[in-house]
């Protein structure tokens, strides 16, 4: 039995995006000591890749009121990672209409990073495909993340995904920005990505949100048919209500695969100090919005203000008047 509940598949791949995705939290104004800790952690943890923030426009968001792991300068990804000699690969994302990513994504040659990864809505897919092009001539290995998939119509989404298969992109992502896939939509979804991508010689992943409780067993559904990139924050670390965690994931990995040790023991020596500073997780408010298929950000306004805090049938009145406004 218990061999059954265990992911065995040596193709599947792990990316911890926990600086990246928990960034959004506090303006990515993570210490040096806290990133390098998790980096060393994940190394000796076995995980695949770290994902150590964006590359962000300076002239888009302050630099003031951001920390360095919005921008992900050399100097800063180098003071904490050096050359990464390690075997784990180092990613960073760059975002459509956000980055200046012609100038600021460097040649592979001048930056410790292997991995760009190209985030964009369905609207941005012209630009996106010039990112994701611009990144693979430099250099890098490319992630496409397609964002907000489950607000994209059937024939738009099939249109994006026949598009991005005939780019260098390695890797398609499927994005629950959300947090509003069931088990049933999850399966879905992930093989209707590997029935375009595998044929074109493209790798499936999946990066979910916890809205609904459902980021882990989703990744492991995802898994099941066929995705084998799973993206993952130590403790769930993220936006809103967080991400599937990545103590939960490894620990249904073969036994030999992953140490879970030093996961532990970065979670109890950085992450647990953090949650006494700022706070993630499937509260009510976030669940709301999983379940309304919307963006988290008024369950992130609500969460910031005192009078607005834990009043859930409020809260749940103004998201009906919302949709119903925008049905209208």
């Amino acid at each position: 039995m218990n061999s059954i509940r265990r992911l065995h598949d040596p193709k599947l791949k792990t990316l911890d995006c926990t600086v990246r995705d928990g960034g959004l939290i506090n303006n990515h104004k993570f210490s040096d000591e806290f990133v390098r800790a998790l980096y060393l952690a994940n190394v000796a943890a076995g995980v695949d890749c770290m994902e150590l923030g964006y590359k962000n426009s300076r002239e888009i968001f302050s630099v003031d009121e951001n920390g360095p792991w919005k921008f992900c300068q050399e100097d800063d990804l180098r003071r904490i990672v050096g050359d990464n000699p390690t075997q784990m690969k180092l990613s960073c994302m760059i975002d459509a209409t956000k980055s200046d990513w012609k100038k600021d994504v460097l040649p592979k040659s001048q930056s410790p990073l292997d991995v760009i990864r190209v985030a964009f809505y369905h609207y941005q897919t012209d630009e996106a495909i010039a990112m994701i092009e611009d990144a693979w001539e430099k250099g890098y290995e490319v992630s496409a993340n397609l964002m907000a998939v489950t607000t994209v119509e059937e024939k738009v989404l099939d249109a994006v995904l026949e598009r991005l298969v005939k780019t260098p992109a390695a890797v398609i992502v499927v994005v629950d920005s959300f947090g509003f896939v069931t088990l049933s939509q999850m399966e879905y979804l992930t093989k209707k990505y590997c029935d375009v991508a595998i044929p074109a010689g493209k790798e499936v992943g999946v990066h979910m949100h916890n809205n609904l409780q459902l980021a882990f067993a989703n990744t492991l559904v995802a898994a099941r048919y066929g995705a084998t990139r799973l993206d993952a924050t130590l403790n769930g670390l993220g936006r809103g209500a967080g991400n599937c965690p990545m103590e939960l994931l490894l620990g249904v990995f073969d036994d030999d695969r992953y140490d879970l040790r030093p996961l532990y023991e970065c979670l109890e020596r950085q992450i647990l100090p953090l949650r006494q500073q700022i706070e993630w997780g499937p509260y009510p408010e976030f669940v709301m919005t999983g379940q309304n298929n919307v963006h988290p950000r008024s369950a992130i306004a609500a969460r910031k203000s005192e009078e607005t805090r834990d009043k859930y049938v409020a809260f749940y009145d103004q998201l009906k008047r919302e949709k119903a406004e925008a049905e209208k």
